[in-house]
């Protein structure tokens, strides 16, 4: 039988000491409001944050369409970066910012890009609709970081999100106008 001295020195731990050192209250902050979420009554250690943010709370703009982190479409921002909420524990999230595209103004540059997006040469950017929140946000979360990125750029960010229809030339075109509509907004103009 190992030396448990020497389990504990390499950070193997038994199970019962895992879940005591877990916290009981988990609080996530969703769309500019604290949630909070009791660990065993509420979720379990292994709920992933989309379905706390879809099943608990309602937020079913996030699509959970792979489950697997492959399509993009469970996209949501957390402190700022764009992350895929099907990977990530609810756990993890504690005491961190989460924006679902719920928590966009409906006059957010973005939104309004993709809405109007419908042009000769790139076409629409939402067809069936159904990877469009996922692409917001990835979209979103790009221009927070990056307000005036080149088509390469657009492209290299949307690339771990699918659409289904083939709507990507329409897409990237939304992204750049939604940073030509952010650039418009910062000007005053």
């Amino acid at each position: 039988m190992p030396d448990k001295r020497m389990e504990v020195a390499r950070g193997v731990r038994e199970p019962e000491t895992v879940a005591a050192v877990q916290p009981r209250e988990i609080r996530i902050h969703v769309n500019g409001e604290w949630r909070s979420f009791r660990l065993e009554s509420d979720l379990s250690p292994a709920t992933t944050l989309s379905y706390v943010l879809r099943e608990k709370l309602g937020f079913t703009g996030l699509k959970v369409s792979c489950d697997e982190g492959a399509c993009g479409a469970c996209t949501v921002i957390q402190d700022g970066k764009a992350v895929l909420s099907c990977m990530v524990l609810a756990v993890e999230a504690d005491g961190h910012d989460v924006l679902t595209i719920e928590g966009l103004p409906q006059d957010d540059p973005v939104v309004v890009a993709f809405a109007e997006q419908c042009e000769p040469g790139y076409g629409t950017a939402m067809q069936c609709g159904y990877c469009t929140p996922g692409f917001v946000m990835t979209a979103r979360a790009l221009l927070n970081e990056n307000p005036t990125p080149t088509l390469a750029e657009v492209k290299d960010a949307l690339a771990g999100n699918i659409c289904r229809c083939g709507c990507y030339a329409g897409i990237a075109q939304a992204v750049l106008r939604a940073a030509e509509k952010m650039k418009a907004r910062r000007s005053g103009t």
